[in-house]
């Protein structure tokens, strides 16, 4: 079984180049499974339902989000629509499972391919640096009692990178990846663990690679010279697709390789 995780696609830049790229990349891969981090889709912050539309017409069965989910509110109401059971697009917007309860929104998905085989779907969140949340290591023990599925795919959306590899760690043996979003810059440590489940600290994002982690770099500069507050805008420049490959045993959920892909213009 193959696994094509896509990095934080980031504004228009970031669509453009996932549109370029990924009809290729599943072909070539053979991809029956395809996930896509799409937290930053528009403009560099949150997801609107008809993006989360154009993410799925892509070929993505599940979205994982993070820190900027509710960033435009309407995806609120797009996720409130359907209930738990549904396989609807509206379902498979997932956000991280520690957030508040009272959060619309699911933070697991379960679902299954054409040929039957069944995956799982995990969003998490990080805790160090970053708002406060439920405990994410707590979090997953308690969804992975539940799960049936033996390929369990999970995007922790994490800032420090200890708190990443820890949950690696944490979860080896039990699921099928492990891999980190939220910092957009790709990371060289993928692996597979010792019992057998792939990770990486952070696939990067998926957009505008002449800026400071997708925002115009003037501007970031500007907030760290002067301490002024001042609007984020996505850069357009220098776009590239960073993406994850998982080969994994569909009978067991063990990961038998995982390769870094990084693609541009």
């Amino acid at each position: 079984m193959n696994i094509l995780f896509v990095g934080d696609i980031f504004g228009s830049a970031g669509r453009r180049i996932v549109t370029e790229h990924l009809p290729h990349l599943l072909e070539t891969h053979t991809v029956d499974l395809l996930i896509v981090n799409g937290e930053n889709v528009a403009g560099g912050f949150g997801i609107t339902p008809a993006l989360a539309e154009d993410i799925f017409d892509m070929g993505a069965q599940v979205i994982t989000t993070g820190n900027h989910f509710w960033d435009k509110k309407e995806i609120l109401e797009y996720v409130s629509s359907v209930p738990s059971y549904s396989h609807d697009r509206a379902r498979r917007v997932i956000r991280p499972a520690n957030f508040s309860p009272a959060t619309p929104g699911f933070g697991v998905y379960e679902g299954a391919l054409p040929d039957g085989q069944a995956y799982a779907v995990i969003n998490l969140q990080g805790r160090v640096f970053m708002q406060q949340t439920d405990d994410p290591f707590r979090k997953a023990d308690m969804l992975l009692r539940d799960i049936q599925a033996k390929v369990i795919f999970v995007d922790f959306h994490a800032e420090a990178t200890s708190e990443k590899v820890a949950m690696g760690w944490y979860l080896d043996g039990r699921v099928t990846a492990v891999l980190g979003t939220h910092t957009h810059i790709p990371t060289a440590d993928e692996r597979i663990l010792p019992g057998g489940t792939a990770y990486q600290t952070d696939v990067g994002m998926s957009g505008p690679y002449d800026s400071v982690i997708g925002v115009q770099t003037e501007l970031v500069l500007n907030r760290f010279l002067t301490g002024a507050p001042s609007k984020f805008e996505a850069a357009k420049g220098n776009p590239k697709m960073c993406a994850t490959l998982i080969r994994c045993d569909g009978a067991t959920g063990r990961a038998n390789s995982i390769q870094r892909i990084m693609l541009g213009e």
